[in-house]
């Protein structure tokens, strides 16, 4: 299961994009995509690509050149969809420097490029459909090497249409809910989407469409990923939500505090900090390092065994001193 994003620079600006891929590749990203809007930007990938580490996938629309000199510029993958090129010797072409080089292409299909007069009803299925079209332009051509993505910006549609291309291929699965918004709801959709379909095992690649920092998409693929034991990176965090049964004064403040601290932490380790003794002392007992709150002191636990009480003052620092320990 492989994390990627977006840039969000444009790409024939170099050393924007060069330093926004260094910091994504420092969260975590595996994998970036970048817009290819015209030769400029193609030309603009060699330099890129000497510049950093990540794989680079270039988002093609409508005009094969774009692909080729992307392909020439030395990047990894290419995001095309063949329909869009209307002529079919071109799309050999491509399809040919592509194998050529050894590297993947990527169609699909989004809601947003379908008949807007579609039944609701339908929509799942011709997305499906048509993602399926893409990849049988390029088998057309001989050219195999194919990653299949079916998006909507309706949960529902989305998982319905990528069940429905799965059952049907072998390719890899790229996986995104499209356009989901602000920062709030995209985390509630794609988790959605993408959680529902990795828990059936379904999906190689995956992306959170946030409209904000690409920094916050990876983020939120690897919690996802985390969350769901697929692959785990960094803190997890046990914390209770408070009810009035919480024996600390700041509870929240405490939790948010840990939270910014141990993103510092890049290896697996699962973090408790709970507020009573109801379900504190379980939960203190199953992660990795927690603390399970009393009247005016905390029970320290460390893998599983009580090791000390703890003053609410010393709470994070002792968090933190385990957790790195570990």
């Amino acid at each position: 299961m492989v994390v990627q994003t977006m840039t969000k620079t444009d790409t024939r600006d170099v050393a924007a994009t060069v330093a926004q891929i260094r910091d994504l590749e420092g969260h975590g990203c595996e994998m970036v995509r970048l817009a290819v809007k015209d030769l400029t930007a193609a030309a603009a990938l060699k330099s890129i690509h000497a510049e950093v580490a990540l794989p680079l996938v270039a988002d093609i629309h409508f005009d094969p050149r774009l692909a080729l000199a992307s392909i020439a510029a030395g990047v990894n993958k290419i995001r095309l969809n063949p329909s869009n090129i209307r002529d079919p010797a071109a799309v050999r072409d491509v399809a040919a420097a592509a194998k050529a080089a050894g590297i993947p292409i990527r169609v699909g299909a989004n809601l947003g490029s379908m008949d807007a007069n579609l039944e609701p009803s339908a929509r799942a299925a011709a997305l499906a459909d048509e993602a399926l079209h893409e990849a049988a332009l390029l088998e057309e051509a001989d050219f195999h090497d194919i990653v299949v993505s079916v998006k909507s910006s309706n949960v529902r549609e989305m998982v319905e249409a990528v069940r429905i291309v799965a059952s049907k291929t072998d390719y890899p699965l790229h996986l995104g809910v499209t356009e989901a918004g602000p920062l709030r709801q995209s985390l509630i959709k794609s988790s959605a989407g993408m959680g529902t379909l990795l828990l059936d095992g379904i999906g190689d690649t995956i992306r959170y469409s946030i409209s904000g920092s690409p920094v916050w998409e990876v983020d939120a693929a690897w919690t996802l990923l985390t969350q769901l034991d697929l692959r785990v990176r960094g803190a997890r965090i046990v914390s209770c939500p408070t009810c009035g049964r919480c024996e600390v004064a700041d509870m929240l403040g405490l939790v948010n505090e840990l939270e910014r601290r141990l993103g510092e932490i890049q290896k697996p380790v699962t973090v408790a900090l709970m507020g009573c003794v109801v379900n504190g002392i379980g939960e203190g007992k199953v992660a990795d390092v927690g603390i399970a709150c009393g009247r005016d002191a905390g029970v320290l636990f460390v893998r599983g065994k009580p090791v000390r009480n703890v003053a609410p003052a010393e709470f994070i620092d002792t968090l933190i001193s385990e957790a790195n320990k570990l």
